[in-house]
């Protein structure tokens, strides 16, 4: 079965750094609620959903304390607000694009400092779809110790965390990265997940022929464009 292969290589990586346990951002949307839930079987009572509100909707707490309530997860909470405006008043003016990434990587540092506290790993919730086009913010909620959603597509993500009992309000809402009032995935990409695990799946297979040709081509952007974010910075080592 999937999940647990998935429960005993999080078990796995966390025995062989000698962590105690996992920490993970709730964001209330279902790559984070599967991952916690995931990394509960792999820990037990060692995993903590951390809520990190950054001028968020209300929603996007009452979904993540909803996952948490039903699987009994024990979480906290930082109210990141206040620190995203001091540090955007000491900042120089930038675009609405920098001003939206300082929430990831806010949220970013936060878990590491949960983690270095506790022992824990920070879990990434980042799917293969995301990550193969660069739908992330680089060291931001791209910074993580492991990715146990890494190697599945989005839509593999919703058939498994249906197949786990998460609330199906959870797995029905629109994704959305929670940037700015109104924001969804598939709105900013400008192309559904089904399209997009299609045309990657296709990729893969290394056989377009069946892909639409517009689709492809902007998917091959995407992955190109963002070929930086899947790799470590490269180092220029002296001749």
């Amino acid at each position: 079965m999937l999940a647990g292969q998935i429960v005993e290589w999080i078990a796995g990586r966390v025995s062989e750094a000698r962590a105690r346990g996992i920490v993970v951002g709730l964001s209330g949307g279902v790559d984070s609620a599967l991952v916690a839930v995931l990394a509960q079987r792999a820990v037990g009572e060692n995993v903590l959903g951390l809520l990190m509100p950054c001028h968020s909707q209300p929603v996007d707490g009452e979904y993540a304390r909803l996952l948490a309530d039903t699987f009994d997860i024990e979480t906290i909470t930082v109210d990141l607000g206040p620190v995203y405006d001091a540090l955007v008043a000491a900042l120089p003016p930038g675009s609405d694009l920098a001003r939206a990434n300082l929430k990831p990587r806010l949220r970013m540092a936060t878990l590491y400092f949960i983690a270095n506290t506790r022992n824990y790993l920070v879990a990434g919730t980042g799917n293969k779809s995301e990550i193969m086009v660069g739908y992330f913010t680089k060291w931001g909620d791209g910074g993580c110790d492991l990715l146990p959603l890494g190697g599945l597509f989005k839509t593999q993500v919703w058939g498994l965390a249906g197949e786990l009992g998460i609330p199906e309000q959870i797995i029905s809402r629109p994704p959305t990265a929670g940037l700015w009032p109104g924001q969804t995935d598939e709105g900013e990409m400008g192309i559904t997940y089904a399209e997009l695990d299609a045309t990657l799946r296709a990729i893969e297979r290394g056989d377009t022929s069946s892909c639409e040709p517009a689709t492809l081509a902007k998917v091959q952007g995407m992955i190109a464009r963002s070929a930086h974010k899947r790799a470590l910075p490269p180092i220029f080592m002296p001749s």
